[in-house]
């Protein structure tokens, strides 16, 4: 891997980790209005991600869409806990628990967060 493709994939990193702390902050300012964004911090980290390194890359998408998933259930256990045991240990044994509509937000950021992780890269040229 050349030294600039290293480059771009340490900034698409920065990216991912910036992406995801600011949807980390909008669910919370979310949720205190009564909105449930959970795919929201995902596909913010898929963006910065995607956007900061200026390249098409699967494995940043990989990368940021595992990210996404792992900020995706760390969020719910801390918003929502299970009552009969509030530690993340059981929550993670537990996930198949959680309702579907749960479930299908924290997956829908994953994938986001691969969709937009992958970044798009320069535009061809056309010739004539």
């Amino acid at each position: 891997m050349s030294r600039a493709k290293r480059m771009n994939l340490a900034a698409g990193l920065i990216g991912c980790l910036s992406g995801g702390a600011i949807g980390v902050m909008a669910f919370f300012m979310l949720a205190q209005q009564g909105l449930y964004a959970l795919a929201l911090p995902g596909a913010l980290a898929g963006l910065g991600a995607g956007w900061v390194s200026g390249i098409q890359s699967k494995l940043l998408g990989v990368i940021a869409g595992c990210f996404a998933l792992v900020l995706g259930i760390l969020l719910e256990w801390k918003f929502a806990p299970f009552v009969a045991d509030g530690s993340l240990q059981y929550f993670v044994t537990h996930l198949s628990s959680l309702r579907p509509a749960t479930i299908g937000m924290i997956v829908m950021g994953a994938v986001f967060g691969v969709w937009f992780g992958r970044g798009r890269g320069k535009p061809r040229r056309i010739s004539q």
